[in-house]
């Protein structure tokens, strides 16, 4: 039994030197929120909530948490993590349609599940892979080098091999001719064993996305992530399906157990990302993740933060990937971000490109908060 006796909010900004450059916009700081939740008996866990964008994002989720969500969440007991994610997405169904909010409600309670897991699995002893249903030790994980920027694209990529890194994704859907030129580079630098990815950001309209499948058919891509936007109408999908020569990815934009169930059956994806602290966190994302393997598609992550969700998303992917065969591979962000490591210790380096979980209790790390303390916008103290 998990009755929710304390909940602790953090939020954490750091600015970066080189923004993250999108086709939606520019990312110019590293905003975290996490969750310190606590039940009856005192044990705890962590949890991180997608903020990444918009700027203002972060701040509103705070507020959400800490006016509607933990005041509903808080005395409440469930006799596991998923009862409790179930129940409050059903109470907090009114709020999120009444304040057109769904996303960030959403998100708020995804990173709620995530700190709920985290405390189950502390409390019995287990690593977070083993309580999600892995018996044995995980093996690394392939990493690939996330966010790296349109401008000077071949270089960051030769940079990050030099880390470790044997894949990498990178923005597109700025102007076709210089992405291609970019992408054409780079894939013909690719070493043996290295594989390369896209990430439109729903960059283009159908017309552009058009001539992308087109343009970049003849190249070795992994896949092509969210070339137009994620709510575009089915037969567009299955279009740029049809037309491209490259799987299609998507899912960190999809909201719901109903929508990523179309997603699977369509078929029109064939990789399926859905991001942990974005929507579902393990109660709704590990359904998921099943779902879509058993389906043929790829399982893959998406994750664009720090730490502990880095943390979280890598125990999913261990619990239900054959690893070894290459089923799927975690989202590591290679760019400038201060909170990652510090928010997650102890944070464990890329080994010829992978990721390596420990078999300690829970996620396996704990935020070291005098470290990222001069980044602390705000602690948020709530209890029942």
């Amino acid at each position: 039994m998990i009755e929710i006796a304390r909940v602790d909010i953090y939020h954490f900004s750091a600015p970066i030197k080189d923004p993250i450059v999108t086709s939606f916009g520019a990312i110019t700081a590293r905003n975290n929120v996490l969750l310190r939740v606590e039940d009856q008996d005192g044990a705890h866990g962590w949890g991180e909530i997608w903020a990444s964008f918009p700027p203002c994002g972060a701040e509103n989720k705070v507020r959400l948490l800490e006016s509607i969500v933990l005041p509903t969440a808080l005395g409440r007991s469930y006799e596991s993590p998923t009862e409790a994610w179930h129940d409050l997405t059903r109470l907090m169904r009114r709020h999120a349609l009444q304040s057109a909010e769904p996303g960030p409600f959403a998100a708020c309670l995804a990173g709620l599940d995530v700190a709920l897991w985290d405390l189950a699995a502390r409390k019995a002893g287990v690593p977070l892979w083993r309580a999600l249903g892995r018996e044995s030790m995980p093996d690394p994980l392939p990493a690939y080098a996330s966010n790296l920027n349109p401008a000077g694209a071949p270089e960051m990529v030769a940079r990050c091999r030099a880390r470790g890194y044997r894949a990498f994704k990178v923005k597109v859907a700025f102007n076709l001719a210089s992405d291609l030129e970019n992408i054409r580079t780079i894939a013909e630098g690719l070493g043996e064993g290295e594989r390369l990815m896209l990430d439109a950001n729903q960059g283009w309209d159908i017309a552009g996305a058009r001539l992308a499948m087109d343009a970049f058919g003849d190249l070795p891509l992994d896949w092509i992530e969210e070339p137009i936007c994620a709510d575009d109408p089915a037969e567009y999908w299955a279009e740029l399906a049809r037309l491209s020569a490259v799987p299609l990815a998507g899912g960190e934009n999809i909201l719901g157990e109903a929508a990523f169930n179309d997603a699977i059956d369509l078929g029109h994806l064939g990789v399926i990302q859905p991001d942990i602290g974005k929507w579902g966190g393990f109660s709704g994302c590990l359904p998921v993740a099943r779902r879509a393997i058993a389906a043929g598609r790829r399982y893959c992550p998406h994750w664009l933060n720090a730490g502990i969700g880095l943390h979280a998303s890598a125990h999913l992917l261990s619990a239900v990937s054959d690893v070894g065969g290459g089923t799927g591979v975690l989202e590591h962000d290679a760019l400038e971000n201060p909170l990652q490591a510090p928010l997650a210790e102890p944070f464990p380096a890329l080994v010829d490109g992978c990721f390596q979980l420990s078999d300690r209790p829970g996620l396996g790390v704990e935020p070291d908060l005098e470290a990222a303390a001069q980044w602390l916008q705000c602690h948020i103290e709530t209890t029942a």
